[in-house]
């Protein structure tokens, strides 16, 4: 079981939050926005696959896979879902390292935020042509 979303990257990625990840649909991004790594993504977390959805309902965890395709580099993360989920935001995606859920959360207590990222990636995100896959699957 996994779910695919394709974002790409915008010149105002730094990718130095502390304590959580996120892709979003908006295209627009300032540089407050430290914890994106993606925009223009073709799924927000309503959109996720719902078996992948009623598997995090469950608590149990997924590992999360960031794919640049075009540079064959990939960094993955572990994080867990929680009963509190309700997956309703139309526009991002978030994965946290507390166990904090609204409506934007994907998983919790993950083993990496934006800023673990590998910086290689971080780099090549800066480009709005580089295509960033972000694939969740069961663990």
């Amino acid at each position: 079981m996994k779910d695919l979303i394709v974002a790409w990257g915008h010149p105002n990625i730094t990718a130095k939050h502390r304590t959580t990840l996120e892709i979003t649909k908006e295209s627009e991004l300032t540089p407050r926005g430290d914890c994106i790594i993606g925009v223009k993504a073709d799924k927000a977390i309503c959109d996720i696959d719902d078996k992948i959805k009623n598997w995090l309902k469950l608590g149990h965890a997924v590992k999360i896979e960031i794919v640049l395709p075009q540079y064959g580099l990939k960094d993955s993360l572990i994080a867990f879902g929680s009963g509190r989920m309700t997956f309703k935001h139309k526009t991002d995606i978030v994965v946290r390292k507390s166990d904090f859920v609204c409506d934007r959360t994907l998983a919790i207590k993950a083993d990496k935020a934006a800023k673990d990222i590998d910086r290689e990636m971080v780099e090549l995100l800066r480009d709005p042509t580089t295509e960033l896959r972000f694939i969740i699957r069961r663990t």
